[in-house]
């Protein structure tokens, strides 16, 4: 298979320019792959933001109620050092814990955006919408919530398989994400995937033309196979 790419840099461009959730999702449904989207209930903290990365996968747990530093408890457990350890073009992927307290805030995405990451996606909620906002960092969750992880929650691992509704999702696999949805395309599926979703997306330019154009939506399908 010849790819239109050669990096993720020269994949994550092309994708922006001409991809979204819905039409890779539907490629993925055709392969076979059909529990590659997360709940429903994830959206972007702006309906504008889209995220494009390969999952930096970091997993959360609840503190055992009145936990303290002297029974073993570090304040946000490895959360530090998962943030510090992102790399340039990675999503800040969180699961785990229960949806009581916020796992991403506006200091978080300052030093995530600096190091080049492509945004966070959680199954949890964020905090300091505003500053996020205004950083422009795209940022995904069930909706903002300021109460703290600090002594409610903790990071346990990081960069390990982690599952979100129904996705299983491990350290590398790409993330795609705009106001319709995340996705999660298997590291072993991508090129596949990428390729056949190109060439959807562009046929769907020439149907909606030819349906402009008056072409009745049964004829498009069925000289596309496309709708």
């Amino acid at each position: 298979m010849t790819l239109p790419w050669q990096t993720d840099d020269e994949l994550f461009a092309l994708a922006d320019r001409e991809l979204f959730p819905a039409v890779i999702g539907d490629v993925m449904d055709h392969m076979g792959l059909l529990s590659q989207f997360l709940p429903a209930s994830i959206r972007p903290l702006h309906p504008g933001m889209r995220v494009i990365g390969r999952a930096m996968t970091v997993l959360t747990a609840d503190l055992p109620e009145g936990a303290t530093e002297a029974d073993g408890y570090t304040p946000f457990g490895l959360m530090l050092e998962a943030l510090d350890d992102l790399k340039r073009n990675e999503v800040y992927l969180c699961a785990g814990g229960s949806p009581t307290y916020a796992v991403w805030g506006e200091l978080m995405s300052t030093r995530a955006r600096l190091l080049g990451a492509a945004g966070a996606v959680m199954d949890g909620y964020y905090r300091d919408s505003d500053g996020i906002e205004q950083l422009g960092f795209p940022t995904f969750g069930h909706g903002a919530y300021a109460q703290d992880q600090g002594p409610r929650g903790t990071v346990v691992d990081y960069r390990s398989r982690i599952e979100i509704g129904q996705v299983t999702i491990d350290p590398g696999e790409i993330v795609v994400g705009d106001r319709d949805g995340v996705c999660i395309v298997p590291r072993d599926h991508e090129d596949e995937v990428f390729v056949r979703a190109l060439e959807k997306a562009r046929g769907e330019k020439t149907v909606r033309r030819e349906i402009e154009g008056g072409m009745p939506a049964r004829k498009a399908f069925g000289k596309y196979g496309i709708m």
